[in-house]
């Protein structure tokens, strides 16, 4: 037993230090892209479900090495709606030519909420983690499960969290 412990322990470990290797940094030729997402909100603590839809523009261009500004708009639907404007950052890591993994942050302003699920605070920061395929166009198809959280700045700090199917398409906006 004692082996195969060490044994899958080294597997792990050697499987992670060649993935981080195979992890290429964000290709410096990728376009902004203008992404829509559409999905589930609160889907996972289920005190409000409804339906989440996003529009967000990425900025190409490197702000503070690997990571890279954009801008955000959400509307939730359940009983009532509640919207949110943010503006982060995000890091784009490929894997391979296809797979990309963009890890997000961004604070939002949010307004709305009812009795069911009300976020408590003007302020709540947005955490995602999206996988996406890349396509020959540079399109991307993924999806994507972020966290809001107003950090403890409310009475209460209930979070949501919310999964989408995203579309993210190349454009030249600010060239």
């Amino acid at each position: 037993m004692r082996i195969q412990r060490t044994t899958l322990a080294t597997f792990a470990f050697i499987a992670a230090a060649l993935s981080f290797n195979l992890a290429a940094p964000a290709v410096a030729d990728d376009p902004a892209f203008l992404s829509v997402g559409a999905g589930s909100y609160d889907w996972n603590r289920q005190k409000d479900e409804g339906v989440e839809a996003r529009i967000e523009y990425r900025h190409d261009k490197k702000i503070l090495g690997p990571l890279k500004p954009f801008i955000a708009a959400a509307v939730s639907k359940n009983d009532t709606t509640q919207t949110f404007v943010g503006v982060g950052v995000l890091m784009d890591i490929y894997f391979g030519n296809r797979l990309v993994v963009t890890p997000s942050f961004a604070p939002h302003y949010y307004h709305g909420g009812n009795s069911k699920l009300d976020l408590d605070y003007a302020l709540e920061f947005r955490s995602q983690l999206e996988m996406a395929y890349r396509f020959d166009d540079r399109s991307r198809l993924g999806l994507a499960v972020s966290h809001y959280s107003n950090a403890s700045l409310g009475k209460t700090n209930p979070g949501t969290e919310s999964a989408l199917l995203y579309y993210s398409y190349p454009v030249e906006f600010f060239k």
